[in-house]
């Protein structure tokens, strides 16, 4: 196939003109990519070089070879060169050779395009005759070579990660800015390139984009852009990520392991782990793992992130491993890294540079952050390996996962006898025993976790800690108790905090499992439904020792029943389990109380049953009573068996109760009372009174609930006129609201269409008291026109007479008001104001109607 070739430079005039052009042009060249390759294959010479530079000088200006994506999807590679003065003799010429290849084509023998820099296939003039000899292929120009990019890339190691962190993103589109190269020489950008697509998948390689020199990188459009120091600066745009190899490395931290990875791979002189691990097998950056057990495996020292990641690739691909690559990386991943805090080759590693490397590359500090799951990862790479693998193999890095989890940077694996050498586990028993009393002892450490987890160690390493069990078990307790409250989402059965550990311990340490169950019965007692919440169906085995009854009805009062349905039931079920009666160990009601109704209290039936069945002295004694009365004063309206309640409460706890609970114990027993033969007197002033003479606020449910009763009481027939003229007077908010929102209810509007003596009563009502409160005034009038006038106006012929008779029973010129109120039109509007039943009088002559007289005692 020959390639397409474009030479483009300032010449002489011709048949295309004169000036810049395109001075030879392969045939089939469509004129739109013409036109489209004008627009980036210019060239302006450096700022700071000579003007009129002479032959040698030419040699220092830079060379812009781009790679440069085109519209159709294909690309073009340019190389632009400065030739000084044009055929006029103006200075500022330049020549730019191109070749295209269309969409879906490669260079030949698939070479990536960095690989022809500075190609002897180049040319610097245009082809004599202005047509392009055939070109088939393009040959590398060997100025990229293994052995020099090997020293360019040291000569850069202090930037190398930050420059392939950057690479990755843009690679991948997670971040589309343009990455700037300041350099001195384009050829040094030419080399960060070749370094790019050598660490690249070669898919990726072969779609990137560059140019190695442009005097304006802020209108280049490749995705890697040269610049020199002289170019026009764009450090501070937003749009470039800009890498300044000409100064002070910036020193910031890399997060990204797989471009550590590269970098040490390039500064160890080994570029052809790349090939051999990425190169068409996907997305590098995405797999890490591969390339650093590769890198391991040769013995290249790698950041603590990236010995992760390789861990995790061994544990997940073993069986692809070969046997020397395996005990290669394993004995790679088993030495000491100088972070472990521990001593002998951990501090030889320190003395040795201090980042466990042999002063390889050395690192700043930031790997140990970056890779806190190297332990984790290394327990799981063991954890696969044990048993499958000679232990001469696996024993060394089971020796460092067990230095990392004493030390406190990893988790305790779960080893046997047969996971250590006789040798191995000497030296650790010697090296860890301080340590592992240590931890076990200390108060600040979280003991349900790694701390409970050593124990298994210390029996494997025969290290004695009998001594440190009692105060350890009381933490043990605290901490599995403290960690997580209630409702945490954790299905009963579901493992405990300290899983296999802990149960492990108290089956193995009987001594720890007394003084444990103890801690754990007396916190079971002071807070159940939290203990219950992280121990139901834990699996503790508490039936290995008699006793603690709390603690038994916590583990296994989940399987009692289940949490819905009859309370009571389960309330006797989770009894059971204690082991003990409540009778002999009164505490215990108290727990399985709060086990059985741990968020709220029971219903008001509930508390009043489990009051009668148990007897006020079991309730007294198991200090239950104030459950009860939280299950009274937290009823909602619809629970009737609340004011029986209160009263049962009241009669058993006669003495008892804190005064804050009385007065609202008293009020819905008055609730209670209403519409019977003992609801008294006054009733308007008696719930104010109890609800005034209140030590602390009466709770809203049962303010609402007196009142709502109030108000329905207020709104039968008969009804004493010194109970309406009361709540007239109060002007109590919330008693007005509760009597308008029980006229409005549905019960009064059917009563007030169906019996006639009722509308007349209600019209009697709420034509009453006027101007005695502006509350009752608002309620009133809201009354007669929202709720009676619409009822009134409905009724039948027949009804309208028989309302109008019970009115002229009640006499004092009722029925005259009535009728000027339902009378249409102004007057009846008004005449809702012409009524007075029920207003105070002064001594004076009653007037006919029972119109109030006028002001002064004046004549009408």
């Amino acid at each position: 196939m020959s390639l397409a070739q474009l030479h483009y430079t300032s010449a002489p005039p011709g048949p295309d003109g004169s000036g810049f052009r395109f001075t030879a042009v392969s045939p089939g060249v469509p004129a739109t990519l013409l036109r489209e390759a004008e627009q980036f294959i210019g060239y302006e010479p450096p700022r700071d070089l000579p003007d009129r530079p002479d032959a040698e000088q030419l040699k220092s200006f830079p060379k812009a070879f781009s790679c440069t994506e085109l519209a159709d999807g294909g690309r073009m590679l340019c190389r632009s060169v400065y030739t000084g003065a044009d055929y006029s003799g103006r200075w500022g010429n330049f020549h730019a050779h191109a070749v295209h290849l269309p969409p879906g084509t490669r260079l030949p023998d698939g070479a990536l395009p960095i690989t022809v820099w500075e190609s002897p296939r180049w040319a610097d003039t245009t082809p004599p005759g202005g047509r392009p000899e055939p070109v088939d292929r393009i040959e590398p120009s060997r100025l990229l070579r293994r052995d020099g990019l090997v020293a360019f890339a040291r000569s850069r190691a202090d930037r190398l990660a930050a420059f392939f962190a950057d690479l990755r993103t843009l690679a991948d589109g997670s971040d589309t800015r343009q990455i700037v190269l300041v350099e001195r020489d384009s050829g040094d950008v030419a080399q960060w390139i070749a370094l790019a697509c050598t660490v690249l998948p070669r898919e990726q390689a072969h779609r990137l984009t560059f140019t190695t020199y442009t005097r304006r990188p802020q209108q280049a459009r490749q995705q890697i852009v040269g610049a020199l120091p002289s170019s026009e600066p764009v450090a501070h745009d937003q749009r470039f990520r800009v890498h300044d190899c000409t100064g002070r490395a910036a020193g910031e931290p890399v997060a990204d392991a797989w471009a550590e990875v590269c970098a040490r791979i390039w500064t160890a002189g080994r570029p052809e782990l790349f090939r051999d691990t990425a190169r068409d097998l996907g997305d590098t950056a995405d797999d890490v793992g591969r390339l650093a057990v590769a890198a391991l495996a040769e013995g290249i020292a790698l950041p603590p992130a990236a010995r992760a990641a390789a861990a995790r690739r061994a544990t997940q691909r073993t069986a692809e491993l070969p046997g020397p690559t395996l005990t290669a990386l394993l004995g790679e991943l088993a030495r000491a890294t100088g972070e472990d805090g521990g001593n002998g080759q951990d501090r030889r590693d320190a003395q040795d540079g201090g980042d466990g490397q042999d002063g390889r590359n050395g690192q700043d500090g930031r790997d140990a952050q970056d890779g806190a799951d190297e332990p984790a990862a290394l327990a799981g790479l063991l954890a696969r390996l044990d048993g499958q693998v000679p232990t001469a193999v696996s024993a060394p890095l089971a020796a460092r996962v067990l230095t990392l989890a004493v030390r406190g940077r990893g988790p305790v694996p779960a080893l046997g006898a047969g996971s250590l050498t006789p040798q191995v586990r000497a030296a650790l028993a010697g090296d860890l025993a301080p340590a592992l009393r240590h931890t076990l002892a200390d108060a600040a450490e979280p003991p349900t976790g790694r701390p409970l987890a050593l124990l298994h160690l210390a029996d494997l390493l025969d290290v004695d800690c009998t001594d440190l069990l009692p105060e350890f078990a009381g933490r043990v307790a605290r901490e599995l108790v403290s960690g997580r409250e209630p409702g945490n989402g954790r299905e009963p059965g579901a493992e405990a905090p300290g899983g296999a550990a802990l149960l492990d311990a108290v089956h193995g340490h009987p001594a720890l499992r007394t003084a444990l169950f103890g801690a754990l019965d007396a916190l079971a007692a002071a807070q159940p439904a939290v203990v219950a919440g992280r121990l139901a169906g834990s699996g503790l085995p508490v039936d290995l020792d008699p006793g603690f009854p709390h603690l038994r009805m916590c583990v296994l009062g989940g399987a009692a029943g289940p949490a819905g349905g009859d309370r009571r039931a389960r309330l006797r079920a989770v009894l059971h389990t204690a082991g003990v009666s409540p009778h002999a160990v009164p505490a215990v009601l108290h727990t399985a109380f709060r086990l059985v109704w741990p968020d709220e209290p029971p219903t008001g039936e509930e508390a009043s049953l489990l009051l009668n069945e148990l007897g006020s002295d079991a309730h007294r004694l198991a200090g239950t009573r104030d459950l009860l009365v939280a299950a009274a004063l937290a009823a909602p309206a619809e629970d009737a068996a609340a004011p029986l309640l209160a009263a049962d409460l009241l009669r058993c706890f006669t003495e008892e109760l804190a005064p804050a609970h009385r007065a609202p114990l008293l009020l819905l027993e008055f609730a209670a009372l209403l519409g019977t033969d003992g609801e008294g007197e006054n009733w308007v002033e008696r719930v104010r009174a109890l609800r005034d003479g209140a030590v602390e606020p009466v709770p809203e449910q049962v303010t609402r609930r007196v009142y709502d009763a109030l108000a329905r009481r207020l709104l039968t027939v008969p009804v004493p006129e010194s109970e309406l003229y009361a709540l007239a007077r109060s002007g109590d908010t919330a008693l007005l609201a509760a009597y308008e929102r029980a006229a409005r209810s549905a019960t009064v509007a059917e009563r007030l269409r169906t019996a006639p003596s009722y509308a007349a009563a209600r019209f009697c009502d709420w034509s009453a008291y006027q101007d005695t409160h502006p509350g009752w005034e608002a309620t009133r009038t809201t009354l007669l026109a929202k709720v009676l006038r619409p009822v009134v106006r409905a009724l039948p012929a027949e009804d309208q007479a028989a309302v109008e008779e019970a009115l002229r029973d009640t006499g004092r010129g009722r029925l005259d008001a009535y009728r000027a109120w339902n009378r249409p039109g102004a007057l009846g509007r008004l005449a809702g104001r012409l009524t007075g039943r029920g207003r105070r009088e002064d001594g004076r002559s009653r007037w006919p109607g029972d119109v109030q007289p006028p002001a002064g005692g004046g004549a009408r």
